[in-house]
């Protein structure tokens, strides 16, 4: 039929993919009353927007004649109407519809022409001020500059919010720095990975062994190797992957290897790849927690001043100790560095609690911190004392081009005779090293937390490294104490670690299973559950009290459709105030977490907060984070919103160090390459008071049976054997 070219105004959107850009829509043509259906993929598409669209006409057999767009023009609208509609869509920060009505009814036509060359005027239209005026400015020049650099993406698939962050972080040398080295984007953009990068290389020409693209496989390799936990690659399985990526011979990967080891970028170990940082940060780790023991061998006190004072906690009220407990305690008093693990139930605060009498009974300061603030929180109300981050607790500080640093390290180390670390099974490598680092010699460093739960979700497996190290002091707990006893909870997280089929469905219990084969039937159960049978039966909130944890993001049961489907029904679309991201559309009230550390907005992969509002003017949506007792509120525009994803349900690995009064569940054979029996331990210990499993026994049974623990490719565990002190232990099992 050959190509057609249509000039008009975009009257609808009636459907965008924000991944893709593919869009449906319908444009109004000149002269009014006529509309065509049109699409394709556009970089942002606005109501109200003139467009120049080029394409060929095709039927749809459901849909009818419509336009398939092959390129297309932004222009800018001319008439009243198109104006205000383009200026209130929420595209230009300070422009809600109400103040575009506004400029255009003083403006008319001429409205654009007096933001860009009379901007003072703007200041005569009520509401606008002279920062507002100057906001608004600014924003359409960035719009325009943004635009360019969508126009010049959209063949490449990169979402709008991901346009926005290159053009944040490069400005006006967007298209000039991708032009340059797009592999550049891998390294110093989140959310840009190797892939994305090498696709707009090649269609940029440039060629497959361009030193540039084998040395971003290699440093993508060994990244993605850090993002399943391993610390290096051995020398083979780097060769395997970097193959499978680059399609390139051996003696170019390896003139590659030689190049970043030169630069400083790898390590080198024997026939082990590690980054260079992580290497660093494993050796560092080492050589500071022998230092740490070795600097604390002189006890607090003698032992019978200990046995006294123990004593005497119990005589004021204190809690009574079992005998692990009581050595476990004698540990902390008299090691340099002393590690507590026992499973729920067991009498882990009981020990940290009684060790943080005792210590202020010697007159000595104690810090507290946990990994996340969740677990922070948890802290403070176990314990009564303040607890952070260990973030926080290092002060850490962010600047743009230098990146991440800590005030406290062996130069400034924390002001404390002890640091207690509470689910320090998610302490991975770096954080550790740096909290080790703070640490000063003389002071104890107390790790505590269950090594059977799932390791860190960052490289590393510190705490189950240094127990199997056997150079340190460990006290394993694992005693259940009566209170404890008396849960089914705790009851059977005790079963199912020790690969044991837990008791179900007892009428006083709080551990069910509802068993169902079919995905969609396991779906339906469990949004029924969320959304009505536990708030009657329990008097449960469906979204403050009861989190879904799934096994796995994509199938039918999976975390993202559970939280579509979970979204509609406890917090269904208002009129207006929503706004779209790569990950979800978030409206006020609705449950998000944070999927990366963002050290300027000071919060961390894993936090969970509520929207508290959507601002279309300003074009922001407002955050607010529970700190303590007091809830942090945290603005987020449009390029930072794949920052956020819906989170009335989450993934199992990203509930660690949270609790909840009820945990349900899905159980099924689709997700079989996770069902491991530390995820299910992991998920059913993230509940106080009830878990609801939901699947088949087939599921189950594979989780239980599955006890093989992904290897992670470390080498702590034998660096800090060397040299290290001889193995001590109590409560069993300590190596």
């Amino acid at each position: 039929m050959g190509m057609t070219t249509l000039e008009g105004t975009v009257e609808k959107i009636n459907f965008t993919n924000e991944e893709t850009m593919y869009t449906v829509a319908r444009l109004a043509l000149p002269g009014g009353g006529s509309t065509v259906a049109f699409v394709g993929s556009f970089a942002k598409l606005s109501v109200g927007e003139r467009v120049r669209l080029t394409g060929e006409w095709v039927v749809h057999p459901e849909y009818g004649r419509q336009l398939q767009v092959e390129s297309y023009e932004a222009l800018a609208p001319t008439t009243p109407k198109g104006i205000e509609r383009y200026l209130g869509s929420g595209l230009i920060k300070g422009i809600g519809p109400a103040t575009a009505k506004r400029l255009v009814a003083a403006f008319g036509e001429e409205t654009l022409k007096v933001i860009e060359e009379h901007p003072e005027r703007l200041r005569w239209v009520e509401g606008v001020g002279q920062v507002k005026a100057e906001r608004i400015v600014a924003s359409l020049a960035d719009q325009r500059e943004l635009k360019e650099v969508m126009v010049f993406l959209q063949g490449h698939e990169l979402s709008p919010g991901l346009a926005m962050r290159l053009h944040r972080r490069y400005g006006r040398r967007t298209i000039e720095v991708i032009r340059e080295n797009p592999y550049r984007l891998a390294d110093e953009v989140f959310g840009v990975g190797f892939k994305t990068a090498d696709r707009i290389a090649r269609q940029l020409g440039m060629a497959p062994g361009d030193p540039n693209r084998l040395d971003a496989g290699l440093r993508y390799a060994l990244s993605e190797a850090t993002g399943e936990g391993h610390v290096y690659l051995p020398a083979d399985q780097l060769w395997r992957r970097a193959a499978e990526l680059l399609e390139a011979p051996q003696v170019e990967l390896e003139a590659s290897l030689g190049r970043l080891a030169s630069g400083g970028e790898v390590t080198i170990e024997g026939q082990d790849v590690f980054l260079t940082s992580l290497h660093r940060a494993e050796v560092g780790l080492a050589e500071r927690l022998r230092l740490l023991d070795q600097a604390a061998a002189v006890p607090i006190a003698a032992e019978d001043r200990v046995a006294k004072e123990i004593a005497a906690s119990l005589a004021g009220g204190g809690p009574a100790l079992g005998d692990e407990q009581r050595q476990a305690v004698a540990m902390a008093m008299s090691s340099g560095v002393t590690v507590i693990t026992g499973g729920p139930g067991t009498g882990k605060t009981t020990v940290i609690n009684t060790v943080l009498d005792l210590f202020e009974r010697f007159g000595r300061r104690v810090v507290l911190c946990a990994p996340t603030g969740r677990a922070a929180k948890r802290m403070t109300e176990a314990t009564g004392r303040e607890a952070g981050t260990v973030h926080r607790t290092l002060e850490y500080r962010y600047a743009q081009g230098q990146g991440l640093s800590f005030a406290r390290d062996e130069d400034n180390p924390l002001e404390a005779d002890a640091v207690i670390v509470d689910e320090a099974s998610m302490l991975d490598l770096a954080l550790c090293h740096h909290l080790a680092r703070a640490v000063r010699p003389g002071a104890r460093l107390i790790l505590v937390g269950d090594v059977d739960q799932l390791p860190a979700v960052g490289p590393g497996n510190v705490l189950r490294d240094v127990i199997a190290s056997g150079a340190f002091a460990v006290a394993r707990l694992t005693r259940i104490y009566r209170q404890a006893g008396e849960s089914l909870i705790v009851l059977n997280a005790h079963r199912i670690n020790a690969g044991e089929p837990p008791e179900l469905n007892r009428r006083d219990g709080d551990f069910f299973f509802i068993e169902e084969e079919d995905p969609e039937k396991i779906r339906t159960e469990i949004l029924q559950l969320v959304t009505r049978r536990l708030a009657d039966f329990r008097g449960l909130d469906s979204v403050r009290d009861i989190q879904v944890l799934s096994p796995m993001h994509r199938t039918p049961v999976g975390v993202e459709v559970l939280n579509r489907e979970l979204q509609e029904r406890l917090n269904p679309a208002p009129d207006g105030g929503e706004r779209a991201s790569g990950l979800g559309r978030f409206r006020p009230g609705d449950k998000v977490m944070q999927v990366r550390n963002d050290y300027q907005k000071g919060v961390f992969n894993g936090d969970i907060g509520w929207v508290a509002a959507v601002d279309d003017e300003e074009g922001e949506v407002t955050v607010s984070f529970p700190e303590s007792d007091v809830e942090r509120q945290v603005i987020y525009d449009r390029g930072d919103l794949d920052e956020l994803t819906l989170a009335y349900a989450i993934s199992v690995h990203k509930s660690q160090g949270s609790e909840y009064r009820a945990v349900v569940m899905p159980l099924t054979t689709q997700h079989y390459v996770m069902l491991q029996r530390n995820l299910l331990y992991t998920a059913i210990t993230r509940a106080r008071e009830l878990v609801v499993l939901v699947g088949t026994r087939k599921a189950l049974s594979v989780a239980l049976h599955n006890d093989q623990i992904q290897r992670r490719f470390t080498r702590l565990k034998e660096r800090l054997a060397v040299g290290g002190a001889s193995p001590r232990g109590a409560g069993g099992t300590a190596r």
